[in-house]
């Protein structure tokens, strides 16, 4: 097994962990994920390559945060089913600032009827905000799950400036506070 480096920083939506190795940038974790990932092997004090990656990828996120980057420009590693990956790589090409309902994005990669599957892929994506998970709603244009919780998806889709529905759980936001003004 190849070494996972990670690092830890804070940003206006809590602090995220980034995590490479030298095939490229593997996950990004919110301060609470549905899908924890085994870190037996993480570590700290990433050299070369890894290091580049990781300072790479703080970079980009703080731009991103800062209003002043609508794409990523990073080496993504993610490791998946090829399904899983296809629904992945579809993510990236939604629009900065645009939502796709999940029936846009099973369109998008060939498979209409695979929503469902589609949804899955989705919530288990590794690498969420470079890999856009955050755009996809529900057909209503309401939010729908994300793995990071709803508070943080709609600050996200706020930040790009997004439509979107509000629903009941946007309370929730007000209780962690206004996290894009």
């Amino acid at each position: 097994m190849t070494a996972m480096y990670f690092e830890r920083f804070d940003t206006p939506i809590g602090i995220l962990t980034i995590a490479a190795d030298a095939k490229g940038l593997r996950h990004i974790e919110f301060p609470s994920n549905r899908h924890p990932v085994d870190r037996a092997y993480w570590q700290s004090g990433a050299q070369g390559k890894c290091a580049e990656i990781l300072i790479a990828t703080r970079m980009q996120l703080n731009e991103y945060f800062a209003g002043a980057r609508k794409t990523f420009d990073l080496p993504l590693a993610p490791e998946g089913t090829l399904f899983q990956c296809e629904v992945w790589r579809t993510l990236a090409t939604i629009p900065f600032g645009e939502t796709w309902s999940y029936r846009d994005l099973a369109r998008a990669i060939g498979k209409p009827d695979a929503m469902r599957a589609v949804g899955a892929a989705n919530g288990r994506n590794p690498l969420p905000i470079v890999l856009p998970c955050h755009r996809v709603i529900g057909a209503d244009g309401r939010l729908v799950g994300f793995g990071g919780g709803l508070p943080i998806k709609t600050a996200l889709l706020r930040l790009e400036g997004a439509q979107f529905l509000e629903s009941e759980d946007e309370t929730a936001v007000s209780a962690t506070g206004d996290l894009f003004g």
